[in-house]
């Protein structure tokens, strides 16, 4: 089964390109692709629209882990998104290797795995256990673009 008809049967739907807002200047491509391998930009969770999804703010005061964890699924879907018009089929995708995932939170919160496994559990059902397996990291951060509250990047190895 392709990626495309995974996605499908999952019933999840990638968003279009995000919609920034017209002050904010972004010099940079989000997939950036070297030899075998695409560098995936910093992405944060988007709606279908490519608009960004909430709730925003800080997970352990304004968003729940829960909520959370639904924002890192939605990142997921953003970054695939991304690839998918980069790369232009998913099936390109051999495997992941590392993803760092961020996390908008409050002083003393330590539950960033919880919140970034969103991502991780996505791409597992979407790719399988061993395209979709990464290296990951999981950190608090006092603030991200937009008030967004996860923000993920990635880099994922590409058949030749």
């Amino acid at each position: 089964m392709s990626i495309e008809e995974k996605l499908k049967s999952l019933d999840l739907t990638l968003p279009a390109s995000m919609a920034i807002p017209d002050s904010m200047a972004l010099p940079f491509s989000w997939v950036n692709v070297r030899g075998n391998r695409a560098f995936v930009s910093g992405h944060g969770p988007q709606n279908e629209d490519g608009t960004v999804s909430g709730p925003l703010g800080k997970v352990g005061v304004d968003v729940t882990v829960d909520q959370g964890y639904e924002l890192a699924r939605k990142t997921a879907l953003a970054i695939l998104g991304s690839l998918q018009r980069e790369l232009g089929n998913l099936d390109r995708i051999q495997g992941w290797g590392r993803v760092f995932g961020m996390v908008n939170c409050a002083p003393g919160f330590t539950q960033q795995p919880l919140v970034i496994n969103g991502f991780t559990d996505l791409i597992i059902e979407v790719f399988g256990e061993e395209k979709g397996r990464h290296a990951r990291s999981a950190v608090g951060m006092a603030g991200l673009p937009l008030g967004m509250a996860v923000e993920i990047e990635a880099e994922v190895l590409l058949i030749d």
